[in-house]
């Protein structure tokens, strides 16, 4: 290519990773169709847990991602900007998921809401310590799984998805103060459950086993073995 050759224009613009929602949105409005999976990619992980919030089901909560995602793709030119895509989206999803179940598709088992934990370790641990985390990830799990659903949708998005309480509220179509108010409510709800869990594990706690007992004793019997009796 001459100094004087110009680069083509595709191969100017910036990487799909580095763009904004609204940059690729405007892009696959435009025709680029492919970047859709961007989009999907950047944002499956908020959109299964809001779906997941509603319906308890893994498979029901794909079908439920792939529908919202086919409705967000046809709807793509209705998205003005007024609220972050992000909202814009997930509300979409929340939408499809409430629709599943009034059409009567909700399961509601709690098994298979332990499958896929919502939150993730990161750091390194040990073996002693990774069993920990999926028992209390277990208990948290099932307790978020038993609050009411106005609750849990209200938790899941703010809490656990980071959500702020203006987009909270914009997706689930509520006042934001109401967002506040189910949220107190719900991590009230969640500690008196997480309370109950725990409390009949309370009397094991501390356990002072066999093997601890006899090392305790030996290591006192050494210590005073070569000691005189102790004197009247």
């Amino acid at each position: 290519m001459g100094a004087g050759d110009r680069i083509p224009a595709e191969s100017a613009l910036p990487p799909p990773v580095t763009l904004t929602d609204e940059e690729i949105v405007a892009r696959v409005c435009a025709g680029e169709q492919g970047l859709f999976e961007v989009l999907m990619r950047r944002h499956n992980l908020r959109v299964y847990r809001a779906a997941r919030a509603i319906l308890h089901d893994d498979n029901e909560t794909e079908d439920v991602m792939q529908d919202a995602y086919v409705r967000a793709y046809e709807h793509l030119h209705d998205f003005e900007g007024r609220a972050r895509f992000s909202t814009w989206l997930t509300r979409i999803a929340v939408n499809e998921a409430f629709a599943r179940v009034r059409r009567g598709k909700r399961f509601d088992t709690l098994d298979s809401f332990t499958e896929e934990p919502f939150m993730s370790t990161t750091r390194a641990s040990s073996p002693e310590q990774q069993t920990s985390d999926v028992e209390i990830r277990g208990l948290l799990e099932k307790a978020v799984a038993a609050l009411p659903e106005d609750f849990r949708m209200v938790f899941v998005l703010r809490a656990v998805e980071g959500m702020s309480g203006a987009e909270v509220a914009e997706c689930l179509g509520i006042a934001e103060e109401t967002v506040k108010t189910r949220l107190f409510r719900a991590r009230r709800r969640l500690q008196e459950m997480l309370v109950e869990s725990i409390e009949p594990a309370l009397p094991s706690i501390y356990e002072f086993h066999l093997s601890r007992c006899d090392r305790v004793v030996a290591a006192v019997l050494h210590r005073i073995g070569g000691r005189r009796r102790p004197s009247a």
